[in-house]
């Protein structure tokens, strides 16, 4: 695959990132395994204990010997500080921070050589997380499982504007699955690609095999957006999607809208395999995804694929 501007950066053979999944990742088996395949793992930080985290960060290290990965933390923790303070003293290569501001932890960090970069969904966020001096955006578009931007705005567009309005590098999140699709998000102007579901169903994930099986059986038409009134999720169409799907535009009280969103969580699904009233977390992309191969099986069928669609091309 060509060398980006990001794989020249972060010393990554591949444009390829496995997102930070709460649970998925938040562990030291599925990074590890994408940084040895060339791509970057990245550990989940948000659902960690703290000792958990460090142990993982050290796990990984020992097993990468040397290849980067990376971290994702949402800065709204209340612990955040202290898993900072974890990501200096273990010297983490790369951290992808989401949910907060970056002003204030970049020379921190910058200084001791750990690239920075932020994960944003919308134009105003990329702007003030560029102009605070990251080392590099996520723009998530409307595809993307977990928590997308709730304006609609696909991937496609997302990741092309982006590409137009900022001079840091760009990785693109959100409706991505395989090759060819690294390959349309590269040739928009994206510097590397995140892939979160594809990694999902892998055998190194870290949650429930109820969770990795609704992978397989979702259809790209069988995820929906819920919460608009809260912070947004796209998960696939279950009963407590239904159920807050009908609330967003039938339940006026929000203290009861709060505490139905509240009643489920996505440790319902990742840990305990409640695929019907948990909330399964998955984007469009589940429906392009079929089996449950080993993290490194899929960065090479990736490789594959992208040297597919890029030879089409080729006249």
């Amino acid at each position: 695959m060509t060398p980006t501007r990001l794989t020249r950066m972060l010393n990554i053979r591949y444009p390829i990132i496995q997102a930070g999944m709460s649970w998925a990742s938040s562990n030291a088996a599925l990074p590890a395994a994408v940084s040895n395949a060339g791509g970057l793992g990245v550990i989940a930080a948000g659902p960690m204990y703290l000792d958990d985290f460090r142990q993982a960060v050290r796990d990984v290290k020992e097993a990468t010997h040397g290849a980067t990965f990376g971290v994702n933390l949402p800065l709204y923790r209340p612990e955040a500080a202290l898993f900072l303070d974890v990501i200096e003293e273990e010297r983490v290569p790369v951290v992808f921070a989401s949910q907060g501001g970056p002003k204030a932890h970049l020379e921190r960090f910058q200084r001791i050589g750990t690239r920075w970069i932020h994960v944003v969904s919308t134009l105003e966020h990329g702007r003030k997380a560029a102009s605070a001096g990251v080392d590099g955006l996520v723009v998530v578009g409307a595809e993307a499982g977990g928590h997308p931007p709730a304006n609609g705005v696909s991937t496609l567009i997302a990741v092309r504007r982006g590409a137009q309005e900022f001079s840091v590098p760009i990785v693109a999140g959100g409706g991505v699955a395989d090759g060819f699709g690294i390959a349309a998000l590269l040739a928009l102007g994206a510097d590397a690609v995140q892939l979160g579901t594809r990694f999902i169903a892998t055998r190194e994930s870290g949650v429930h095999e109820n969770y990795k099986r609704a992978v397989l059986e979702t259809e790209i038409d069988q995820t929906v957006l819920v919460g608009v009134r809260q912070l947004p999720v796209r998960m696939t169409k279950n009963q407590f999607a239904a159920d807050v799907l009908h609330a967003d535009t039938h339940e006026a009280d929000d203290a009861a809208y709060d505490a139905l969103f509240k009643s489920s969580t996505l440790r319902q699904a990742a840990l305990d395999g409640d695929i019907e009233r948990g909330k399964v977390e998955l984007g469009q992309s589940a429906g392009l995804i079929h089996d449950m191969p080993a993290a490194a099986d899929v960065v090479a069928r990736l490789v594959e694929e992208y040297r597919d669609a890029v030879g089409r091309l080729i006249v």
